[in-house]
């Protein structure tokens, strides 16, 4: 739907623009060779920005196939007409296996427990499907996912084997995540790491077990290291337009431009004038210094703008910073106008993106409430209507 057509009626609204997907995808398509196969991450309601109407414009930009975090976000895509391979990169319950079986979702296997488990599933109620396809992540130095080498290459080795014989699954896939790819100066870890991944990749070539795709590379390795490549490359903050890290940002200013995809805006909803020595918000945490315009925003942390931002945060109203006093409330903040011309009622206010020739990142929300950028997309919230502009 058209933003023209629905934004009188929303107090608050996300703008998703599908040009600056395109481009992100094309950008990060013309660092891999044309053999890579490039994963969009859309996993966390692809980080803020719907995870349903992000995945098709991230295929149609030429994505090969996508990475969720679970079933539940991999089962409504196949219900939409998805047919591309997705990849459930998080935990799936062994009671989910003929799910993910039934509906051609490939999952994440991390440890002998899960492999075990595996063996073990029955799934005569579903012989008509074929079995379900597998990606082994294994643990070469993050210390969170992932089968370790030293403990679990023998079993796991095993088990595979009797589950490719048994017909319990494919091993489609083997891949690891690399703990450090997006801090410069740090290239000894990585490089470990991708050593570490070989010994596995070494132990199922010497016992014949193929595996049709190898992958290591988030955005920032795809960035940084050429190497990890292998056989795909998984995108997620790359393909929402933002680097994994300020100082990969930095480094590649003049090689890589990325457009971020997501804006959000809101009104002011009542403004006011009040005197000096008033105080702002629950609790009464500001008070003011002189006389002040201050405006109302009908959003909060409900939202998504945390109570990090109390006293500390700011909007963009008309092109200038409207710094946020007071408390966050669940749904509402004050901000002050005093110095802004022309506010009033239903005046357009950005908490995240452009507004005239002003800009307020991610990255800057994250900074400004000590988190990441991350972070401040995943957690907007998802019932706030999502615009295609």
């Amino acid at each position: 739907m058209h933003l023209k057509q629905i934004e009188p009626t929303l107090r608050t609204w996300i703008e998703i623009d599908k040009k600056a997907i395109e481009h992100n995808i094309k950008a990060f398509r013309a660092l891999i060779s044309k053999n890579v196969q490039l994963m969009a991450v859309v996993k966390s309601n692809a980080y803020g920005h719907n995870i349903h109407s992000f995945s098709k414009f991230a295929l149609a930009a030429g994505a090969d196939c996508l990475g969720v975090d679970s079933i539940t976000e991999a089962i409504p895509l196949r219900r939409e007409g998805v047919e591309q391979q997705i990849l459930v990169l998080g935990y799936t319950l062994p009671e989910n296996y003929s799910l993910a079986r039934a509906a051609g979702v490939s999952i994440t296997i991390s440890s002998i427990e899960q492999l075990r488990a595996l063996c073990a599933t029955d799934f005569s109620r579903s012989w008509q499907f074929d079995p379900v396809h597998i990606h082994l992540k294994v643990d070469t130095g993050m210390c969170r996912q992932g089968l370790l080498y030293e403990s679990d290459n023998v079993e796991a080795l095993e088990l595979i084997q009797q589950g490719i014989r048994n017909r319990k699954f494919v091993l489609e896939g083997l891949y690891t995540h690399l703990a450090s790819a997006k801090a410069l100066g740090v290239s000894e870890e990585t490089e470990n790491q991708l050593e570490a991944f070989q010994l596995w990749r070494k132990l199922f070539g010497a016992h014949n077990v193929s595996i049709p795709i190898v992958h290591a590379a988030a955005s920032a390795g795809t960035l940084l290291y050429p190497n990890s490549h292998f056989d795909m490359v998984r995108i997620g903050m790359g393909c929402y337009g933002y680097f994994p890290s300020t100082d990969i940002a930095q480094h590649l200013r003049n090689e890589v431009l990325l457009l971020p995809v997501l804006s959000w805006h809101s009104i002011v909803s009542e403004t006011k004038r009040v005197h000096a020595g008033m105080k702002v918000g629950y609790d009464g945490t500001y008070t003011l210094q002189r006389e002040s315009a201050l405006a109302v925003v009908p959003i909060g942390y409900w939202h998504g703008i945390g109570r990090a931002f109390s006293n500390n945060g700011y909007v963009l109203i008309n092109g200038q910073c409207a710094r946020i006093l007071g408390r966050v409330s669940m749904d509402m903040i004050t901000v002050d106008v005093t110095d802004i011309d022309a506010v009033s009622m239903g005046t357009k206010v950005t908490l995240l993106g452009r507004n005239g020739s002003s800009i307020i990142s991610a990255e800057e929300l994250g900074r400004l409430s000590n988190t990441t950028a991350y972070e401040i997309l995943t957690r907007l919230n998802p019932l706030i209507e999502r615009v295609i502009v």
